[in-house]
């Protein structure tokens, strides 16, 4: 593992990474070094439009990777509403747009929605996606990455497949 001393542990994800100076997201609770490799992806997805069909699950993953401590009610709905667009996709097998469109409509009951515990362990984080960015790997990894996150947090797919199929038909 790396020196202790030039590392810090992401407070979201809990990714050991090189201790930046930077900003952080707003209520995504993270290092700046994990909000980094977050924007490095990202600027790869909007830079080039063979990854748009990636950015949702980019962006889902990672908020769900970084729910903050539950104690905002915009944490928990945003833990709510990303992790129902990864189910959408990975396993309604709706588009990106189909989702979204969905977590759209769903966003009308986001006050709902209720704290979920988060895994104590991630099994992937954007540490071992962002070094794809821009590769032709990019959108395999991000959806291995949004696969992995999915399946961390089975304890609460009952609910969140429960709260979003209910949601759907509204």
């Amino acid at each position: 593992m790396a020196d202790v001393d030039h590392n810090d542990r992401c407070v979201g994800c809990g990714s050991a990474l090189k201790r930046i100076d930077g900003p952080t997201h707003k209520y995504m609770m993270s290092s700046p070094a994990c909000f980094a490799l977050f924007n490095r992806l990202l600027a790869c997805e909007y830079s080039d439009s063979s990854l748009q069909m990636t950015h949702r699950l980019t962006v889902d993953t990672f908020a769900v990777q970084h729910p903050g401590r539950g104690q905002q009610r915009r944490e928990i709905q945003s833990v709510g509403l990303h992790l129902a667009r990864i189910y959408l996709q990975l396993n309604r097998l709706r588009s990106p747009e189909q989702a979204n469109d969905i977590m759209l409509g769903l966003g009308k009951h986001k006050a709902t929605l209720v704290y979920l515990e988060p895994p104590t362990v991630f099994s992937m984080t954007v540490a071992e996606v962002a070094d794809f960015a821009g590769t032709p790997l990019h959108a395999r990894r991000v959806t291995e990455w949004a696969a992995a996150a999915w399946k961390d947090w089975s304890a609460h797919h009952d609910y969140i497949t429960r709260w979003t199929d209910k949601w759907m038909s509204d």
